[in-house]
């Protein structure tokens, strides 16, 4: 991390030396957080206008900090820094979500245990005590990165205060009849032993074979003897049930009504005509399981056709399968098809490659199982989910479409319970002799019905006395999509009989940051769930940021080895360096990790630190305005108001690329490379030691949202007042500049500077001093105003402005050939074509786009023309963009 400088003190802000990150650092992420200078200090009093929120996303409990981390935690940074300096009040709040399967997971591997093996508080207990130390690992690596969190504000989604909003939400979900307990099909994920909701799947391709299996036609008289059905899950055979015809497939309409015997196992199913039958694939006969995919639980319901569950919980097959019994589905598989092939039932078996739906944890394929489970009733509200999408503003606008896809597509309620045992429990008994669900009293959460008894002595329906305690736990989602309830405060007021909220002025939050793999599940279910509690959409805005790639652009993965770790990133690069990567990209794109970002932040730094040097030894800290700016001094700040101006606006849209671009060009290239070079001439100027402290200071600050770290140490060290109270003299709780109102020619002051430039570089590139006198200057170009300020800091002695461009002809300076083509096409007269070129006997027709050379003509696709402008007066010629500079 070194910058190849000395170092500075350590101890206190200075600018001797060179910028010394690791030191700097290490002390500003220290006070910051001692300071509590990001503190958030709330008032139900105050106007919701008057408070930035910001909604994070709590990182599940299950390793280490990774690049995805790095880069949205930054993000979200870049805008908390950003409206604190802007608005004033900004919540920045912390949060983990360590309940679930990832923690039970966690757990087990940390402690090589089964959470089967223990008491589910015991083993939450052991959760609790291992995701602890990950937290405070994850928490340490989070301050490293510099991001300006609320610590004071922070939540675990396991802790008891979280687990009673989310025993809230339920049972007010459940007094509304939003929620309900049925036994029905229900995804299951057979590696994790439970239940999963919809949003939990995804697919992938897998390889399999597709299996022609013939079944007997078994009723007398039938008009055929068999028939051939395709699948490529021929282990669901002892769950067949019922096979289906398409009403519209005239060429096995005859097999309607009539009886199947299935193969091996025997039993006899009815065939039955139903118009969900995809007439394209395999025979266009279908045979349906109890369950194999969604079709079948279709059927299966419409159809009340009897359940036979072949598979249990752990993709093991049941005593339904005979002789295959105990073996897993795979096994099964392969052990069934060899035995049809020795019935004569299989007719044939190919390979394919095909689309299954997994588990998107543990890439296990999904199966459909019958069980009793909790669901949030959404199907019936997804218009009004899509309304409340419609009323955010969602950056980039292109996201909104993966919301309103996922939305359209879904076909089941959210189901909300899990079979495990590190999670939130539902706070729910039933009596044992009627099946009546008792609730929970709200004053008694937090709750764990295997824990503690139930609130009433004898059921309310039966009279009944002994219950049932519900053993199964929340989803991990319908707990974090509490956040924006969690933070400002939501409980149940017995008094006042409603809900009520610590912090109202927090809610709605101003901003949802997150990445877009996970608006399925995190921005979907947090509207549902608070859309659902107070009738409002929980955020104003959504930030949705892409994912970090490798340099090929491909997805970072430990299997392909092409891992970029965060803490060897932070080694190597200074933090600063490293957020300004983090701004390189439009915020929705996936981009690449690239090293030139971080090497060019470095070199930012170095600019940023050596600039401020050079102001302070150019400029009094505190020098008075004058009473009227010189012409260059009022240009630049004029343009310094124009960029803040345009910055402002970039960041309000969380335009973070496009704002970092503009500030870095501006401030290395107008005010370092050129502004500066002026100053150094002008040094006891009034005007321009004013421009000068105005302009450092005014960056300085534009900067700290993107480099928290070295704007800290240069502000403390020049313009800080001694005081140590950190939360009135940092520069991240300064007013964010504003245009200030300098007025000035912006073209002109702009041309005039690439004038100086030129005639700069003309000086170096001649060997001539930069006070060096020049006798005799004519510019054509818009400089009005500034023509003293070009002789006084150039030392032009006469110093014309032409009405006219010079005459300037265009001169061909060279002519590029397509060897590759034309070696083919003219052999050995490429050497006389080349010849004609040499000697300049040859002629472009423009009009007819080709060269004629050597009594050839060449196409337009075999030459290249280079084309150089020259000046045909007395003295020689500079020209910029916007200028024309004769010298005499």
């Amino acid at each position: 991390m070194s910058m190849d400088a000395p170092e500075q003190d350590s101890d206190e802000p200075s600018l001797e030396g060179g910028y010394d990150p690791e030191a700097v650092e290490s002390r500003w992420q220290s006070r910051w957080v001692d300071e509590e200078v990001y503190a958030y200090e709330g008032d139900a009093e105050r106007d919701p206008n008057t408070v930035y929120a910001i909604d994070t996303p709590p990182p599940t409990v299950s390793g280490s900090l990774h690049m995805g981390h790095l880069y949205g935690h930054t993000l979200q940074d870049f805008a908390a820094r950003f409206q604190r300096m802007a608005d004033g009040d900004v919540l920045f709040p912390f949060g983990y979500d360590d309940n679930g399967i990832a923690s039970e997971r966690l757990t087990e591997k940390e402690l090589d245990i089964r959470h089967q093996d223990y008491e589910r508080r015991e083993f939450q207990n052991r959760c609790r005590e291992v995701c602890q130390e990950y937290e405070a690992d994850f928490t340490r690596k989070m301050q490293g990165l510099g991001c300006s969190i609320d610590w004071s504000n922070t939540y675990k989604t396991i802790e008891p205060r979280v687990q009673r909003i989310s025993q809230l939400s339920f049972l007010d979900l459940y007094e509304k009849g939003r929620e309900y307990r049925k036994k029905a099909p229900a995804i299951w994920c057979p590696e994790c032993e439970t239940a999963i909701s919809q949003v939990e799947m995804e697919d992938d391709e897998r390889g399999s074979h597709f299996n022609d299996i013939a079944f007997e036609v078994a009723s007398e008289g039938a008009p055929r003897d068999e028939f051939v059905i395709s699948t490529t899950r021929p282990e669901l055979l002892p769950a067949c049930v019922s096979v289906f015809v398409h009403p519209d497939d005239d060429e096995n309409q005859d097999l309607v009504g009539e009886t199947a015997r299935v193969p091996i196992f025997g039993q006899e199913v009815p065939i039955i005509a139903d118009d969900r039958v995809d007439m394209e694939k395999g025979s266009g006969v279908v045979m349906c399981c109890t369950f194999g995919d969604q079709n079948d639980i279709e059927w299966y319901q419409a159809h009340d056709l009897p359940l036979r569950v072949a598979i249990d919980e752990s993709a093991t097959m049941t005593d339904l399968a005979g002789d295959y019994e105990g073996l897993s589905t795979e096994e099964a598989r392969e052990e069934i098809v060899e035995d049809l092939d020795d019935e004569g039932a299989l007719r044939d078996r190919w390979e394919i490659s095909h689309t299954v739906q997994v588990h998107e944890r543990c890439e296990t394929p999904v199966e459909f199982r019958v069980s009793k489970q909790w669901y949030v009733e959404i199907l019936d509200h997804k218009e009004e989910y899509l309304e409340a999408g419609r009323e955010m503003d969602w950056y980039p606008e292109k996201m909104f479409t993966r919301y309103k896809h996922w939305i359209e597509g879904l076909e089941w309620d959210w189901l909300i319970s899990r079979q495990r045992d590190s999670g939130i429990p539902f706070p729910v008994w039933y009596c044992a002799d009627c099946d009546h669900e008792v609730m929970a009293d709200r004053e008694d959460l937090p709750v764990d019905p295997l824990s503690d008894e139930p609130p009433v002595n004898e059921c309310p329906q039966c009279g009944a006395d002994d219950f049932v305690p519900e053993d199964d736990v929340f989803d991990t989602w319908a707990t974090s999509s509490l956040t924006p309830l969690i933070n400002a405060g939501w409980d149940w007021d017995a008094d006042a009989e409603e809900f009520t909220m610590e912090h109202p002025e927090l809610y709605p939050f101003d901003l949802r940051p997150q990445g877009h793999d996970i608006i399925s599940f995190w921005l979907f279910h947090t509207i549902v769930k608070c859309y659902e509690h107070t009738g409002e959409v929980p955020f104003d805005a959504t930030m949705i940021n892409g994912h970090v790639l490798d340099e090929n652009r491909e997805k970072m993965s430990k299997s392909k080895g092409n891992v970029v770790e965060p803490d060897e990133v932070l080694a190597e690069y200074p933090v600063d360096a490293v957020r300004f990567w983090a701004a390189s990209a439009a915020v929705g794109d996936d981009f690449p990790y690239q090293e030139k970002d971080l090497t060019a932040g470095e070199k930012l730094l170095r600019k940023l630190w050596n600039a401020s040097k050079l102001v302070d030894t150019l400029a009094p800290r505190d020098p008075d305005e004058p009473a009227e700016l010189e012409a260059i001094d009022r240009w630049l700040l004029a343009e310094l108001d124009d960029a803040t101006e345009e910055l402002t606006g970039m960041l309000e849209g969380y335009e973070f690329a496009k704002a970092r671009d503009r500030l870095r060009t501006f401030f290395w290239n107008t005010f370092c490379d050129d502004y500066l070079e002026i100053a150094k001439t002008r040094e006891d100027n009034p005007s321009t030691q004013y421009a000068l402290r105005t302009a450092h200071r005014t960056f300085l600050e534009l900067w700290a949202p993107f480099l928290p770290h070295v704007t800290e140490e240069i502000w403390q060290a020049i313009y800080s007042d001694g005081e140590d109270d950190l939360t009135e003299t940092s520069i991240h709780v300064r007013d964010w500049p504003s245009p200030q109102g300098h007025e000035a020619d912006l073209e002109a002051g702009e041309t005039a500077m690439e004038v100086i430039s030129a005639l700069r570089r003309y000086k170096s590139e001649n060997q001539l001093p930069l006070n060096a006198d020049l006798e005799s200057v004519a510019v054509y170009g818009p400089i009005d105003g500034f023509v003293d300020a070009i002789q006084n800091v150039m030392h032009v002695q006469e110093l014309t402005l032409l009405e006219e461009e010079p005459e300037i002809s265009t001169e061909v300076a060279a002519i590029d050939l397509d060897y590759s083509t034309l070696g083919p096409k003219f052999g050995s007269k490429v050497g006389e074509i080349d010849a004609g070129i040499e000697s300049g006997e040859y002629e472009i027709d423009q009009d007819a786009g080709v060269l004629r050379v050597a009594g050839e003509e060449l196409e337009a696709d075999l030459f290249e023309v280079e084309l150089e402008r020259a000046y045909s007066g007395d003295g020689e010629m500079l020209e910029t963009e916007s200028a024309v500079v004769i010298l005499e």
